[in-house]
Protein backbone atom coordinates (compact mmCIF):
# COMPACT_ATOMS: atom_id res chain seq x y z
CA UNK A 1 0.00 0.00 0.00
CA UNK A 2 1.42 3.34 -1.04
CA UNK A 3 1.49 6.01 1.65
CA UNK A 4 0.68 9.50 0.38
CA UNK A 5 3.73 11.81 0.40
CA UNK A 6 1.79 14.48 2.28
CA UNK A 7 1.02 12.00 5.07
CA UNK A 8 4.71 11.11 5.33
CA UNK A 9 5.63 14.80 5.40
CA UNK A 10 3.13 15.62 8.15
CA UNK A 11 4.15 12.57 10.18
CA UNK A 12 7.85 13.44 10.06
CA UNK A 13 7.11 17.10 10.73
CA UNK A 14 5.09 16.13 13.81
CA UNK A 15 7.88 13.80 14.95
CA UNK A 16 10.47 16.58 14.61
CA UNK A 17 8.24 18.97 16.56
CA UNK A 18 7.89 16.42 19.36
CA UNK A 19 11.66 15.81 19.48
CA UNK A 20 12.45 19.53 19.42
CA UNK A 21 9.92 20.44 22.10
CA UNK A 22 11.13 17.55 24.27
CA UNK A 23 14.73 18.77 24.07
CA UNK A 24 13.74 22.37 24.79
CA UNK A 25 11.45 21.31 27.65
CA UNK A 26 14.20 19.18 29.19
CA UNK A 27 16.68 22.04 29.03
CA UNK A 28 14.16 24.55 30.38
CA UNK A 29 13.20 22.14 33.16
CA UNK A 30 16.78 21.64 34.33
CA UNK A 31 17.63 25.35 34.17
CA UNK A 32 14.35 26.32 35.80
CA UNK A 33 14.79 23.82 38.62
CA UNK A 34 18.32 25.04 39.35
CA UNK A 35 17.21 28.68 39.34
CA UNK A 36 14.15 27.91 41.48
CA UNK A 37 16.32 26.21 44.10
CA UNK A 38 19.24 28.63 43.87
CA UNK A 39 17.95 32.17 43.29
CA UNK A 40 16.45 32.57 46.80
CA UNK A 41 19.99 32.21 48.19
CA UNK A 42 21.49 34.80 45.81
CA UNK A 43 21.69 38.01 47.81
CA UNK A 44 24.13 40.94 47.77
CA UNK A 45 25.85 39.48 50.83
CA UNK A 46 26.17 36.10 49.07
CA UNK A 47 27.76 37.71 46.01
CA UNK A 48 30.09 40.23 47.63
CA UNK A 49 31.21 38.65 50.90
CA UNK A 50 34.03 36.18 51.46
CA UNK A 51 33.38 32.47 52.16
CA UNK A 52 33.26 31.29 55.75
CA UNK A 53 33.13 27.88 57.45
CA UNK A 54 34.45 26.04 54.38
CA UNK A 55 31.83 27.66 52.21
CA UNK A 56 28.84 26.68 54.33
CA UNK A 57 28.47 30.31 55.39
CA UNK A 58 29.34 33.68 53.94
CA UNK A 59 29.49 34.39 50.22
CA UNK A 60 31.38 33.52 47.05
CA UNK A 61 33.20 36.75 46.13
CA UNK A 62 36.64 35.15 45.91
CA UNK A 63 35.18 32.15 44.04
CA UNK A 64 33.64 34.40 41.37
CA UNK A 65 36.84 36.39 40.88
CA UNK A 66 38.93 33.23 40.78
CA UNK A 67 36.67 31.79 38.08
CA UNK A 68 36.95 34.96 36.00
CA UNK A 69 40.73 35.02 36.32
CA UNK A 70 41.07 31.40 35.19
CA UNK A 71 38.69 31.42 32.21
CA UNK A 72 39.90 34.77 30.86
CA UNK A 73 43.53 33.66 31.14
CA UNK A 74 42.71 30.35 29.44
CA UNK A 75 40.96 32.05 26.51
CA UNK A 76 43.77 34.60 26.13
CA UNK A 77 46.25 31.75 25.78
CA UNK A 78 44.11 29.48 23.60
CA UNK A 79 42.69 32.07 21.17
CA UNK A 80 45.91 33.14 19.36
CA UNK A 81 47.13 29.53 19.23
CA UNK A 82 43.83 28.16 17.94
CA UNK A 83 43.03 30.91 15.45
CA UNK A 84 46.63 31.02 14.25
CA UNK A 85 46.60 27.26 13.64
CA UNK A 86 43.34 27.54 11.68
CA UNK A 87 44.73 30.38 9.55
CA UNK A 88 47.82 28.32 8.76
CA UNK A 89 45.76 25.25 7.80
CA UNK A 90 43.41 27.20 5.53
CA UNK A 91 45.52 29.98 4.04
CA UNK A 92 49.20 29.02 4.20
CA UNK A 93 49.36 25.33 3.34
CA UNK A 94 47.89 22.80 0.98
CA UNK A 95 46.26 19.55 1.99
CA UNK A 96 49.02 17.10 2.94
CA UNK A 97 49.98 14.60 5.59
CA UNK A 98 51.02 17.51 7.83
CA UNK A 99 47.55 19.06 7.82
CA UNK A 100 45.96 15.65 8.32
CA UNK A 101 48.18 15.00 11.33
CA UNK A 102 47.30 18.39 12.84
CA UNK A 103 43.56 17.81 12.36
CA UNK A 104 43.80 14.27 13.69
CA UNK A 105 45.67 15.48 16.76
CA UNK A 106 43.10 18.20 17.32
CA UNK A 107 40.24 15.68 17.06
CA UNK A 108 42.04 13.37 19.50
CA UNK A 109 42.44 16.21 21.98
CA UNK A 110 38.70 16.95 21.73
CA UNK A 111 37.88 13.36 22.68
CA UNK A 112 40.17 13.11 25.71
CA UNK A 113 38.28 13.10 29.06
CA UNK A 114 38.77 16.23 31.11
CA UNK A 115 40.19 14.28 34.05
CA UNK A 116 43.10 13.19 31.79
CA UNK A 117 43.80 16.85 31.07
CA UNK A 118 43.68 17.44 34.81
CA UNK A 119 46.20 14.68 35.52
CA UNK A 120 48.49 15.96 32.77
CA UNK A 121 48.22 19.52 34.10
CA UNK A 122 48.97 18.29 37.61
CA UNK A 123 52.06 16.34 36.54
CA UNK A 124 53.43 18.87 34.06
CA UNK A 125 52.38 22.32 35.28
CA UNK A 126 51.98 21.76 39.01
CA UNK A 127 54.86 19.36 39.69
CA UNK A 128 57.34 19.47 36.79
CA UNK A 129 57.25 23.22 36.08
CA UNK A 130 56.64 24.07 39.72
CA UNK A 131 53.60 26.28 39.18
CA UNK A 132 51.83 24.61 42.12
CA UNK A 133 48.03 24.65 42.46
CA UNK A 134 47.40 28.04 40.99
CA UNK A 135 45.47 30.15 38.51
CA UNK A 136 48.34 29.74 36.04
CA UNK A 137 48.26 25.94 36.14
CA UNK A 138 44.48 25.86 35.80
CA UNK A 139 44.43 28.39 32.96
CA UNK A 140 47.09 26.57 30.93
CA UNK A 141 45.26 23.26 31.36
CA UNK A 142 41.94 24.78 30.30
CA UNK A 143 43.67 26.41 27.33
CA UNK A 144 44.78 22.98 26.12
CA UNK A 145 41.20 21.73 26.48
CA UNK A 146 39.84 24.70 24.54
CA UNK A 147 42.26 24.46 21.61
CA UNK A 148 40.36 21.79 19.60
CA UNK A 149 37.10 23.74 19.75
CA UNK A 150 38.71 27.01 18.65
CA UNK A 151 40.77 25.36 15.90
CA UNK A 152 37.88 23.46 14.31
CA UNK A 153 35.30 26.24 14.49
CA UNK A 154 37.80 28.82 13.22
CA UNK A 155 38.84 26.56 10.36
CA UNK A 156 35.23 26.03 9.28
CA UNK A 157 34.58 29.78 9.54
CA UNK A 158 37.62 30.64 7.43
CA UNK A 159 36.65 28.12 4.76
CA UNK A 160 33.17 29.62 4.59
CA UNK A 161 34.59 32.88 3.20
CA UNK A 162 34.10 32.75 -0.61
CA UNK A 163 37.22 32.09 -2.64
CA UNK A 164 36.31 35.03 -4.90
CA UNK A 165 37.07 37.42 -2.02
CA UNK A 166 40.64 36.15 -1.95
CA UNK A 167 41.02 36.39 -5.72
CA UNK A 168 39.77 39.98 -5.78
CA UNK A 169 42.19 40.90 -2.98
CA UNK A 170 45.12 39.46 -4.93
CA UNK A 171 43.93 41.24 -8.09
CA UNK A 172 44.03 44.56 -6.23
CA UNK A 173 47.65 43.93 -5.19
CA UNK A 174 47.16 42.80 -1.61
CA UNK A 175 49.68 40.48 -0.03
CA UNK A 176 48.57 37.18 1.48
CA UNK A 177 48.70 38.58 5.02
CA UNK A 178 46.79 41.73 4.02
CA UNK A 179 44.13 39.53 2.44
CA UNK A 180 43.87 37.36 5.55
CA UNK A 181 43.82 40.29 7.96
CA UNK A 182 41.44 42.63 6.12
CA UNK A 183 39.19 40.29 4.15
CA UNK A 184 39.13 36.72 5.46
CA UNK A 185 39.19 37.31 9.21
CA UNK A 186 36.39 39.96 9.21
CA UNK A 187 34.26 37.66 7.09
CA UNK A 188 34.94 34.67 9.34
CA UNK A 189 34.68 36.57 12.61
CA UNK A 190 31.20 35.31 13.62
CA UNK A 191 32.38 31.69 13.46
CA UNK A 192 35.62 32.51 15.26
CA UNK A 193 33.74 34.31 18.03
CA UNK A 194 31.39 31.34 18.32
CA UNK A 195 34.32 29.02 18.92
CA UNK A 196 35.80 31.34 21.53
CA UNK A 197 32.45 31.58 23.33
CA UNK A 198 32.09 27.80 23.32
CA UNK A 199 35.59 27.49 24.77
CA UNK A 200 34.77 30.11 27.39
CA UNK A 201 31.61 28.27 28.43
CA UNK A 202 33.39 24.94 28.64
CA UNK A 203 36.19 26.44 30.72
CA UNK A 204 33.70 27.99 33.14
CA UNK A 205 31.80 24.74 33.64
CA UNK A 206 34.84 22.48 33.94
CA UNK A 207 35.45 20.70 37.25
CA UNK A 208 37.76 17.69 37.00
CA UNK A 209 40.66 19.45 35.27
CA UNK A 210 40.52 22.44 37.62
CA UNK A 211 40.52 20.34 40.79
CA UNK A 212 43.94 18.88 39.94
CA UNK A 213 45.52 22.15 38.78
CA UNK A 214 43.92 25.16 40.50
CA UNK A 215 43.16 23.34 43.74
CA UNK A 216 40.12 23.00 45.96
CA UNK A 217 41.24 25.05 48.95
CA UNK A 218 38.66 27.73 49.62
CA UNK A 219 40.49 31.09 49.60
CA UNK A 220 39.77 33.55 52.37
CA UNK A 221 40.90 36.47 50.22
CA UNK A 222 40.72 37.69 46.64
CA UNK A 223 43.43 36.14 44.40
CA UNK A 224 46.14 38.70 43.74
CA UNK A 225 48.53 36.89 41.38
CA UNK A 226 48.62 34.02 38.87
CA UNK A 227 50.39 31.93 41.49
CA UNK A 228 47.46 31.97 43.92
CA UNK A 229 45.29 28.91 44.34
CA UNK A 230 41.57 29.37 43.67
CA UNK A 231 38.31 27.48 43.76
CA UNK A 232 36.06 28.01 40.73
CA UNK A 233 32.27 28.16 40.77
CA UNK A 234 31.93 24.66 39.33
CA UNK A 235 34.35 23.17 41.88
CA UNK A 236 32.71 25.10 44.70
CA UNK A 237 29.28 23.77 43.75
CA UNK A 238 30.61 20.23 43.43
CA UNK A 239 32.26 20.27 46.84
CA UNK A 240 29.28 21.83 48.63
CA UNK A 241 26.83 19.45 46.93
CA UNK A 242 28.82 16.28 47.65
CA UNK A 243 30.73 16.99 50.85
CA UNK A 244 28.92 19.90 52.46
CA UNK A 245 26.47 19.59 55.32
CA UNK A 246 22.72 19.87 54.87
CA UNK A 247 22.74 23.58 55.75
CA UNK A 248 25.24 24.17 52.90
CA UNK A 249 22.85 22.95 50.19
CA UNK A 250 21.13 26.34 49.67
CA UNK A 251 24.54 27.91 48.98
CA UNK A 252 25.39 25.05 46.64
CA UNK A 253 22.29 25.72 44.57
CA UNK A 254 22.94 29.44 44.78
CA UNK A 255 26.39 28.84 43.28
CA UNK A 256 24.84 26.69 40.55
CA UNK A 257 22.34 29.43 39.74
CA UNK A 258 25.13 32.00 39.41
CA UNK A 259 27.04 29.61 37.13
CA UNK A 260 24.02 29.05 34.86
CA UNK A 261 23.24 32.76 34.67
CA UNK A 262 26.88 33.63 33.95
CA UNK A 263 27.04 31.22 30.99
CA UNK A 264 23.75 32.63 29.70
CA UNK A 265 24.99 36.22 29.95
CA UNK A 266 28.26 35.35 28.20
CA UNK A 267 26.46 33.77 25.25
CA UNK A 268 23.88 36.54 24.88
CA UNK A 269 26.54 39.25 25.16
CA UNK A 270 28.76 37.59 22.56
CA UNK A 271 25.79 37.19 20.20
CA UNK A 272 24.87 40.86 20.57
CA UNK A 273 28.43 42.13 20.11
CA UNK A 274 28.94 39.88 17.10
CA UNK A 275 25.93 41.29 15.27
CA UNK A 276 26.85 44.87 16.12
CA UNK A 277 30.32 44.26 14.72
CA UNK A 278 28.93 42.71 11.54
CA UNK A 279 26.64 45.71 11.05
CA UNK A 280 29.73 47.89 10.60
CA UNK A 281 30.86 45.87 7.57
CA UNK A 282 27.52 45.73 5.75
Amino acid sequence: MRIPPRAVHLTMLGFLWVVTLSAVATLAGIVGWVLWRGLPSVTPRFLFSMPEAAGAEGGIASVILGTLFIIISAVLVATPLGVGTAIYLVEYTRESWVTRVIRYGSDCLAGIPSIIFGLFGYVFFVLFLGFRWSILSGALTLALMSLPTIIRTSEVALRSVPQSFREVSYALGATRWQMVLRVVIPGALPGIVTGIVLALGRSMSETAAVIFTAGTVLPDRVPSSPGDSVRTLAVHFYILATEGATDAQPRAFGTAAILVLAILVINVSAYTLMHRFLARYR
